[in-house]
């Protein structure tokens, strides 16, 4: 654990995030869309404004969760689990309607044309938009694989919590979590309040939230911050706060309690979960950082404790006021630059020296963490030290991978000479060269499916599928070694399996898997990278008209076989011992009618040009 300044936990300097403050308060009063400031000649700064409607902040599910809009946000997913971020679905179609109809696209185009660092920045609700606003020009310079433009930043205040674990699982991957960061007053209701069902909490929340409007006078806002109302509402959050981050500990613990997965089961619990940089203020001008987003979850309720000496009902007032304090608090704490990282946390006091003890010590008092809180971050920062773990044994393995696959590749060759072709020599298994082959095949699906598993239950770092090494490494074992495979489903089942090879439970998930981490990382389709299980395709077009099915039928799929060879030849992803005359492919298409072959647009490269392609490496 270490002290920093606000800026270096920032990422930004202290004049803009004071500015940014500053503009994300002004914007509460607006009736604009946005707020934009140039508080110089080298950046702008958008602040959104919060909503205090309740309709704003649940839509008609009881967490107000939806899917995230994939063609707005394609990267907002896992890639190789296939699953699509949830978020929050008022936040989400706010956002769209300001796109849509304001100019925030023009005005940020402008700036990005003008080469400005842009901050994105909101106070309440409007933190929430401003994280969309952030992503939304994240995901325009992916696509530009734009490399110089100046990424922007989003600063937000007393946020609500916006996308679930698939959301910020995504933006860790694309390493653009560190983009973002949010400061919270550390009794802030409002960053839990998206913790609690809307049916738990809707009466309640529909009279408190006007207790935000900056326009209420001080004498309503006090008599609604003391009211049933917010004395309920502080209740409620707490206990489904306690709910969520429980069942969270209990994972990372590793708990294999059945009755913990029984009360799991018929209990909803908010999908929403923290990303980026959380900067808690303890009010006191002093700030603890926290990136783990674990160990953030664990701190929204460990943070939220009664002192003995505290009253309930002037901590749910407390609560609500400490969401009016941020400008204030943030200016204390920039004239004190006392700012404490806490992702270093250990269980262990004798693993720190005597500096690192104090701190640590300070820390827990200020934050008011219970030792069951220093357990739970302790957890939190022991799940991820795993995942790194993991991340170090599979690398291990690399060796091994590209010496298995060096030796599937000389056979490969070899099959060349037989004008066969490795698919169909292996399919047939006659040679001892075969049998190793296959031994090869079974030892790297091995390894990959080992990965793969850590890979569903997220328990490989994050960025790990965007990893240029294992994306190219992946692609390499998919295309070289998963015709094995498919030869080898065809070789047993003789074409009397009703299932094929690729529907679910067929093709192994180890080449669903990395065929999905080339086409994200090529921002190209699903389904574009297909070229390693054509023959899948193939094979399952021959048992077709093996039973009678006549060419018309097929006809569709079978041009959308031939559209795909001819570009995957043109992207010099396929060999030439597809296209030798006693290769599975070659047989098949030389059945096809005569009109269709004539005019076929792989024709040229079936009668002879397919043979001469050069070698692929």
């Amino acid at each position: 654990m270490e002290r920093r300044s606000v800026s270096e936990s920032v990422g930004m300097s202290d004049v803009i995030t004071t500015k940014a403050c500053s503009l994300a308060k002004a914007a509460r009063t607006s009736s604009s869309f946005f707020l934009v400031k140039n508080p110089n000649s080298s950046s702008a700064i958008f602040a959104f404004p919060g909503s205090w409607s309740i309709d704003h902040w649940y839509s008609q599910s009881s967490f107000g969760a939806s899917k995230i809009d994939t063609t707005l946000f394609p990267s907002l997913r896992s890639i190789g689990n296939n699953e699509t971020a949830i978020v929050n679905g008022s936040f989400l179609q706010q956002f769209t309607e300001i796109l849509r109809i304001s100019k925030l696209r023009e005005k940020v185009n402008k700036a990005v044309g003008e080469n400005k660092q842009i901050v994105f920045t909101g106070h309440s609700s409007g933190g929430a938009i401003a994280v969309l606003a952030t992503i939304w020009q994240l995901e325009q310079l992916r696509k530009q694989k734009s490399h110089n433009q100046i990424t922007p930043l989003c600063v937000t205040f007393g946020s609500p919590l916006v996308g679930d674990r698939v959301f910020g699982h995504a933006l860790r991957r694309e390493d653009w979590s560190r983009h973002f960061v949010h400061f919270i007053m550390k009794d802030d209701i409002v960053p839990r309040i998206l913790l609690a069902p809307l049916s738990s909490i809707q009466r309640e929340l529909q009279a408190i939230l006007p207790f935000f409007d900056p326009k209420v006078k001080n004498s309503r806002r006090e008599s609604m911050g003391r009211s049933s109302e917010a004395l309920g509402i502080f209740k409620t959050v707490l206990k489904n706060t306690l709910s969520v981050t429980s069942h969270a500990a209990c994972l990372l613990k590793g708990c294999t309690n059945l009755l913990f997965e029984a009360v799991s089961n018929f209990i909803e619990l908010s999908p929403y979960r923290p990303f980026g940089t959380y900067i808690f203020c303890a009010g006191n001008g002093k700030l603890f950082t926290v990136k783990n987003p674990d160990a953030i979850l664990q701190l929204l309720f460990h943070c939220l404790q009664l002192n003995p000496e505290q009253e309930v009902t002037e901590m749910a007032y407390r609560c609500l006021q400490e969401h009016l304090v941020y400008e204030n608090q943030l200016r204390e704490s920039m004239q004190m630059q006392d700012v404490v990282y806490l992702d270093e946390l250990s269980l262990s006091s004798e693993a720190a020296d005597s500096d690192e003890r104090r701190l640590m010590e300070i820390a827990m008092n200020d934050l008011g963490l219970s030792t069951k809180a220093r357990i739970c971050l302790h957890a939190a920062g022991e799940f991820e030290k795993k995942k790194l773990r993991n991340q170090g044994k599979i690398d291990a393995n690399i060796s091994k991978i590209e010496e298995a696959l060096k030796f599937v590749h000389g056979y490969r060759e070899k099959c060349e000479v037989s004008e066969m072709g490795y698919y169909d020599a292996f399919k047939l298994q006659r040679e001892v060269t075969d049998f190793e082959a296959n031994i090869k095949r079974l030892e790297l699906a091995g390894i990959w499916d080992e990965i793969i598993e850590m890979l569903k239950r997220y328990e490989l770092p994050d960025g790990f599928e965007n990893r240029k090494e294992w994306v190219e490494l992946g692609t390499k074992f998919r295309r070289l070694v998963e015709p094995l495979d498919i030869a080898n489903y065809y070789r047993h089942s003789k074409g009397n399996n009703l299932r094929t090879y690729m529907m679910i439970g067929g093709r192994p998930k180890r080449y669903r898997y990395t065929q999905r981490w080339l086409e994200h990382a090529d921002q190209v389709k699903t389904g574009s990278w297909s070229e390693s299980c054509f023959l899948a395709e193939v094979e399952e077009l021959c048992i077709l008209a093996g039973k009678g099915k006549a060419f018309e039928e097929m006809e569709e799929k079978v041009l959308e076989i031939e559209r795909e060879v001819q570009r995957w030849v043109t992207c010099r992803v396929l060999q030439r011992d597809v296209f030798l005359e006693e290769t599975t492919f070659v047989k098949w298409w030389r059945t096809l009618p005569k009109q269709h072959k004539s005019r076929s647009c792989i024709a040229r490269l079936m009668n002879g040009e397919g043979k001469n392609l050069p070698p692929i490496n």
